[in-house]
């Protein structure tokens, strides 16, 4: 067991906290809850810090509650937007619910004890709340002037777009979350990105003027990269954590290409390690930067942790494959999208199966048939082939008149390699 406040603050992971919170923690086995957005079928990266606080709050031997927002997922938050979203569908938040309610439970123990993780969902709720109970009961306790003190909404009438009653009323909504699950589930603290510390502590301002009862907040830090872009997204959109949306391949990769900077405080926050064994590996990093100890940890850690340790050895030899040594069996054991993944960028062209079939030789093959993508000629060809230079699909070529009678990947991509680092792919359709 550990301490909840002190592992959350050596990790860098607190930004707020409200005075009477640690000593609460402290005094008794606390539930806490974190509200997750169900705007897509699977979270993206951006709610890992989220669930490893709940993670942290577990292990240190209190219970934690994940909602999601079945309710208010209806009417969307308009912390940090600039403009309303779109509203979703039962039938998509349905979908979208089961797709993170599975995503969480990779993370969180739902079978310990009283200390289990349980998910609830707010429209179980609210969904028999009519809109006069709602304003009778709950509207009446927070004015407007406090709701309009908040950053959230201020920013929003301050710009062009304005702001919906829909959106305004949101505080409101969370604000009850948090009253019925102390009130239901005994929980007493909110924790949450520090974008929403006003939603939180609306939630408090419930609490106490309802119900006379006392809640607590904690909220994080939000994640920034050194070089100012955003954490998170990468040229391609989102980093899932859903396998069908970013390959663990992908995922892999981008841990693996943090900077060090980045490194080191992604590797307090998105990890199980101590701190002793976090500084050990920070040791060995400084000591040959080039050989990237702390991504690699970082990266093999959270890859095992969202996808398997399966994927996390797929994905290590799919990035052998252009980075170090590999053989033709790594590269057939590469599903279709990983491929055209570890690929991707590289020069690519397209031939039918029946020039395919009717290559004279490999050397009219490389510089003739492919129009000079790797060769210009094909005396330029049966040089380097002679020279050891050409490979397809990692076997090295071993005569100018080898016939072209090469298995394709996938059953339909040859991966050919010039040198050492110029590779090829050929779609033969």
């Amino acid at each position: 067991m550990t301490n909840f406040i002190e592992e959350m603050q050596w990790r860098g992971m607190i930004h707020d906290i409200m005075p009477g919170t640690e000593e609460q923690l402290n005094k008794e086995m606390t539930s806490a809850y974190i509200g997750f957005d169900p705007t897509a079928d699977s979270l993206h990266i951006g709610s890992l810090v989220q669930i490893m606080t709940l993670v942290h709050f577990q292990r240190a031997g209190h219970k934690p509650y994940a909602l999601v927002g079945g309710a208010t997922g209806m009417v969307g938050d308009p912390t940090g937007k600039s403009q309303e979203r779109n509203l979703l569908s039962e039938d998509v938040l349905e979908k979208n619910l089961k797709g993170v309610q599975a995503q969480l439970e990779r993370f969180l123990d739902f079978d310990c004890g009283e200390t289990s993780a349980e998910i609830v969902n707010n429209y179980d709720w609210f969904k028999d709340i009519s809109f006069l109970d709602f304003i009778r009961d709950v509207g009446k306790h927070i004015t407007v002037n406090y709701m309009m003190a908040k950053d959230s909404v201020k920013k929003r009438l301050e710009g062009e777009t304005g702001m919906s009653f829909t959106e305004f009323t949101y505080q409101l909504v969370q604000g009850y979350d948090f009253y019925w699950l102390y009130k239901n589930k005994n929980c007493k603290l909110q924790l949450g990105g520090s974008d929403q510390w006003g939603n939180i502590v609306t939630g408090t301002e419930l609490i106490r003027r309802k119900a006379s009862g006392e809640a607590f907040a904690i909220t994080t830090p939000l994640i920034k990269k050194a070089d100012g872009t955003k954490f998170g997204k990468t040229e391609g959109g989102n980093v899932w954590l859903e396998a069908e949306r970013t390959s663990p391949y992908e995922f892999y990769q981008y841990w693996l290409n943090a900077s060090d900077v980045d490194a080191a405080n992604y590797i307090r926050i998105f990890t199980l390690k101590s701190k002793e064994e976090i500084e050990a590996l920070e040791k060995e990093h400084a000591e040959a930067p080039h050989m990237r100890k702390l991504q690699m940890a970082l990266a093999e850690d959270i890859t095992v942790r969202t996808h398997s340790k399966e994927a996390l050895e797929s994905a290590i030899k799919a990035s052998q494959i252009l980075f170090g040594k590999s053989t033709t069996e790594d590269l057939a054991s590469l599903d279709e999208r990983t491929f055209l993944s570890v690929f991707d960028g590289v020069p690519q062209t397209e031939i039918s199966k029946s020039d395919f079939d009717n290559a004279d030789d490999v050397t009219t093959f490389l510089s003739q048939t492919i129009e000079g993508l790797i060769f210009k000629s094909k005396g330029e060809a049966r040089r380097m082939i002679q020279e050891g230079g050409v490979s397809i699909n990692k076997i090295k070529i071993d005569s100018p008149d080898q016939k072209v009678d090469f298995k394709l990947l996938q059953g339909k991509y040859l991966l050919a390699q010039k040198g050492k680092k110029n590779y090829y792919v050929i779609c033969v359709s």
